[in-house]
């Protein structure tokens, strides 16, 4: 394959993981508003751990599961080739969702999401019902959505100006990753230091809170950003936590 072919591809998967990155944030957004049960408040919570309205998880899944949708392995049964590669979409959902948390979990000290109140959990990462909303998720793109992704990929690559937008995607991506990755760094000495995992969700309502309490901006977007130390805020952080405990425990 030549270079240009190659560039092409490069191009196309870079154009869905930018979709799927800011409808993934939109739908986190939704998600965490209206139906979190860690945000009792009903509060807009900015989800992930970047500062800009993107999550990566989504990027890639999306990525997958047009490719699961469109390989080459039909069954010979309409249906049954439909059911395996729903099937595979939801496994391939699952999957990333269980490899980000435990690269965070292992490398950040973070979590990122928590399902160890949901029935079934694995480590608090996946659960049945989350593993259902990837199935349904994945129903959902392939019957209704991957002809129109293939069709808008189809006029991304006659309309190659369009990269530029994409590539102004990447750039405030990759600024974005290095400042949220630096702060996650200081997260991970912490956390590390008190051999604890920070929930960042937690973590976020707490900061915000203070926020509030001190008529301070930057509540929303800059959710994990802080006036002063953001070790006061993490050592604040970790009393509540401890004062939680204890009142469940009593």
């Amino acid at each position: 394959m030549e270079f240009k072919a190659y560039f092409i591809v490069f191009l196309e998967f870079a154009f869905l993981f930018m979709v799927g990155s800011l409808l993934g944030w939109c739908l986190e957004l939704v998600y965490r508003r209206f139906f979190s049960k860690n945000n009792p408040d009903r509060k807009w919570i900015n989800p992930g751990f970047l500062t800009g309205p993107c999550v990566p998880l989504y990027g890639f899944g999306l990525c997958a599961l047009f490719f699961m949708a469109n390989f080459n392995a039909e069954t010979g049964n309409g249906i049954l080739n439909g059911i395996v590669r729903v099937i595979m979409m939801s496994a391939s959902m699952t999957a990333i969702e269980y490899v980000a948390g435990i690269v965070f979990i292992k490398g950040m000290n973070v979590k990122l999401w928590d399902y160890s109140d949901e029935w079934g959990n694995i480590q608090g990462i996946i659960c049945p019902k989350f593993s259902f909303y990837w199935t349904v998720l994945a129903m959902i793109f392939y019957v209704a959505v991957n002809q129109f992704v293939a069709n808008s990929i189809i006029w991304f690559v006659d309309n190659v100006w369009f990269s530029y937008f994409v590539g102004i995607f990447s750039g405030f991506f990759i600024i974005d990753f290095c400042v949220s990755l630096n702060l996650m760094n200081k997260i991970r000495a912490f956390a590390r230091e008190h051999e604890i995992v920070v929930r960042t969700e937690e973590l976020k309502q707490h900061i915000v809170a203070f926020k509030e309490e001190h008529n301070i901006g930057g509540k929303f977007i800059l959710a994990l950003h802080t006036s002063g130390t953001l070790r006061d805020r993490l050592d604040e952080y970790i009393d509540k936590i401890k004062e939680k405990r204890e009142h469940k425990w009593n």
